[in-house]
């Protein structure tokens, strides 16, 4: 009776794990294999053929290790034994032009794929069916991650969110995204792929929604203790649901400036959803250039004041504005001739520069020639208030 409570309690786990199994799978999301917006469901077609083409190898391998094992076993006494087997040219072309095609194919795809879903290329359809119109205008939406929220302005339109993003149905949109602390990962799944966010630089982000509803995006890359409430809302409305949105927006009563935004990049974590209804113009240009703080020179005007050492004007030119004597940037445009393209005796000499040797070879050329015992270009130069050094 125990022996057999204890054969049946390995059964009894085993259907408990089974029936719990898709109360497992229920929580996972699908958002990658169920996009909807065009860019994700591009990229999702890329997973699918990418996908297949390897299990062109898989399940003929998996398939054939089962069909050779159950052949070729001890017990088949009518399977050929050939223990001098070494070579099949046939079996070799098999085994090796089925990977190489498909290492082909896939890196065909790989190529096609990389450049056709370029995230700074602009839309060039809108769905399937769809071609983009060139007269319509991306809506831009200027994105800044933060500890540990997402920021969002809608610079034509004059107004911002925390943590949410209203999108109109089949408009194409320009993100220009920034981070103000560290890099992070704007990702929304159901509407296009991953893209870094970095302080100082602005990354660009074309996609489109071509379908009403409610989706959720995120930051992808740890960045610290908030990382995992770093959520935003992404809706996608009608074009009288963008509008009524955007009035919604406006009539918060609540203006993000220079003091706002400065309170708001104080990390925090969980923030609810907030509405700006006015937005201060420069603001994400500033972000960018980091010099949200008053006071604070910007990066543009920092080059700026560099490329002015020296007195010279600043302009486009190459070289134009560097001071006097430094030659790291030629001289408007004029590309100095390096070092290996002179002579010996045009490069003179210093104490950090080999002297030259002059014309006559040494070496192996001229065995008995007295430069080959001349020590004195490893002589260091006399240097003040260090002694053991010699003049050359």
């Amino acid at each position: 009776m125990r022996e057999h409570l204890f054969l049946a309690r390995p059964q009894r786990l085993g259907r408990a794990a089974l029936a719990g199994l898709p109360l497992l799978l229920a929580g996972c999301q699908r958002a990658v294999l169920n996009p909807a917006g065009d860019v994700a469901l591009q990229q999702r077609d890329v997973i699918y053929i990418s996908t297949a083409l390897m299990l062109l190898i898989i399940v003929p391998v998996m398939a054939l290790t089962v069909v050779f094992a159950w052949r070729y076993r001890r017990g088949n006494k009518e399977a050929t034994y050939d223990p001098d087997f070494d070579h099949s040219t046939a079996l070799e072309l098999v085994i090796w032009s089925a990977p190489l095609l498909i290492i082909i194919s896939l890196g065909a795809l790989t190529w096609w794929s990389t450049h056709l879903l370029d995230p700074f290329r602009p839309l060039n359809r809108i769905s399937a069916s769809q071609p983009a119109d060139p007269k319509v205008k991306p809506l831009r939406i200027q994105v800044v991650s933060l500890d540990w929220k997402w920021l969002f302005i809608y610079p034509e339109l004059g107004v911002a969110t925390v943590n949410e993003v209203a999108l109109p149905v089949n408009q194409p949109v320009r993100f220009d995204l920034t981070s103000t602390n560290m890099m992070n990962t704007f990702y929304a799944p159901t509407l296009a792929g991953m893209i870094y966010t970095m302080p100082g630089m602005q990354s660009t982000l074309h996609a489109v929604l071509n379908r009403p509803g409610t989706f959720d995006g995120f930051s992808a890359n740890y960045s610290g203790a908030g990382f995992s409430d770093m959520h935003f809302r992404l809706q996608g409305l009608d074009r009288a649901g963008f509008d009524s949105w955007v009035a919604a927006a406006r009539a918060s009563g609540r203006t993000l400036d220079t003091a706002g935004f400065i309170a708001l990049e104080k990390p925090s974590e969980r923030v609810p959803v907030i509405h700006f209804g006015a937005v201060e113009p420069s603001l994400f240009r500033r972000v960018v250039e980091r010099c949200v703080e008053p006071g604070k020179p910007c990066m543009s005007e920092i080059m700026r004041h560099d490329s002015h050492a020296g007195g010279a004007p600043f302009d486009n030119r190459v070289g134009a504005g560097m001071p006097a004597g430094r030659q790291s940037v030629p001289p408007h445009g004029n590309k100095p001739e390096g070092a290996l393209m002179k002579d010996n005796d045009e490069k003179g000499s210093a104490p950090n520069v080999t002297k030259p040797r002059g014309s006559e070879p040494p070496g192996s050329t001229q065995p008995a020639s007295p430069k080959n015992r001349d020590m004195s270009q490893t002589t260091l130069p006399p240097v003040p208030g260090v002694s053991g050094t010699a003049a050359a």
